[in-house]
């Protein structure tokens, strides 16, 4: 699979991601064997980047992901994750989290953006995932903490990058406009951006997009099924759009849009996988991958041709906006190297970020 830098940083990141909200148990109870199995399943299909946050089932991704690649050789793989909730005690446990996640709530999520969050979260991420550090640091849905992300948080992770400790920072969220400040305002190399630009959702374009490219930065894609509504071939009424029912003029939408994806010979799914490459900024797409049978799903999604006639016809059609670039990102696009006098790259949020 091939592999991509994060602008101006010697992170390489495989074309697609494992996103491992899933297994922390996001929305119900994912067997530990088959969170394992999902992790052996990624690397044998050739992904080497994972992404995990202390939110995702108050620690149990972390724990569940670190123990799958414990025994994988560190320096063939990209692990990200994130700051801004702290794990803490819960005075008051009620038996069962109350974020989606189904786990106990032994622990509650506590924000903190500040320098002594951010290194306190980092140290206990790394006792969870059992690894002697981490490649990327995301902040993790600062949506109301702007200040304390950007004038502590940011820089705290900027020192870290600095002295060598993480490769790249940035932050993650399921809005752009925020994600565009970050890039223009502050030292991050990447933002995670959840279901922002997809099949159903261009509105990146009017901000991260276009601030990644002014100033060299580079975009993970995530959510890009927007929840489930772009997952199947035929959208079906009663699936998701951002975590709630899809109303009915997007379902219609996303048919219409599966109807031109069957007469290019290709899939609904396959299509909202591939359609943020379209865009040069972007690194790679994430996917939340549950078992064995997801990730065999995903990978042999993302590996389909998607002709680019495509998006031409899409545009032509009004089914996405008419200032979707006509040239690839991933798909067409040569790597690009680590920047001069680097050593050589690791190799390789948001609730459902990576779904």
């Amino acid at each position: 699979m091939q592999r991509r830098n994060i602008h101006n940083t010697a992170v390489e990141l495989t074309e697609l991601g494992f996103g491992a909200s899933v297994i922390g148990n996001l929305y119900r109870t994912t067997p530990a064997a088959d969170a394992t199995a999902a992790i052996d399943a990624a690397w044998d299909a050739g992904i080497r980047y994972f992404d995990t946050a202390p939110h995702y089932g108050l620690g149990l991704s972390e724990h569940r992901l670190g123990a799958a690649l414990r025994d994988r050789p560190r320096n063939e793989y990209v692990v990200s994750s994130k700051v801004g909730r702290l794990l803490v005690p819960n005075e008051h446990p009620q038996g069962i989290d109350t974020e989606g996640f189904v786990v106990r709530d032994d622990l509650r999520r506590q924000w903190d953006f500040s320098r002594d969050g951010v290194l306190r979260s980092i140290e206990a991420t790394l006792q969870r995932t059992g690894l002697d550090h981490l490649d990327i640091v995301y902040l993790h849905d600062p949506d109301n903490h702007w200040r304390q992300a950007a004038d502590e948080a940011m820089p705290t992770l900027a020192d870290l990058r600095d002295q060598g400790v993480v490769g790249a920072i940035g932050a993650g969220m399921n809005q752009s406009a925020m994600l565009a400040r970050f890039l223009h305002e502050t030292a991050a190399d990447v933002v995670m951006l959840a279901g922002r630009y997809t099949l159903l959702d261009q509105s990146a374009l009017d901000d991260v997009m276009p601030a990644a490219q002014q100033h060299g930065k580079s975009v993970v894609a995530v959510g890009v099924f927007n929840s489930g509504l772009l997952s199947r071939e035929w959208p079906a009424e009663g699936m998701k759009y951002d975590y709630q029912d899809a109303p009915p003029e997007l379902v219609a939408r996303a048919r219409a849009i599966a109807e031109v994806c069957k007469g290019h010979g290709t899939t609904l799914p396959a299509a909202a996988i591939a359609f943020p490459t379209t865009h040069p900024s972007t690194v790679t797409v994430t996917l939340g991958m549950r078992d064995r049978s997801q990730v065999t799903r995903n990978a042999d999604l993302q590996r389909s041709a998607v002709p680019p006639e495509l998006w031409d016809d899409l545009r032509c059609q009004g089914l996405i906006r008419p200032d979707v670039p006509t040239t690839s990102g991933i798909q067409g696009m040569a790597d690009r190297p680590a920047p001069d006098g680097q050593p050589a790259a690791h190799g390789d949020g948001t609730r459902g970020a990576s779904s």
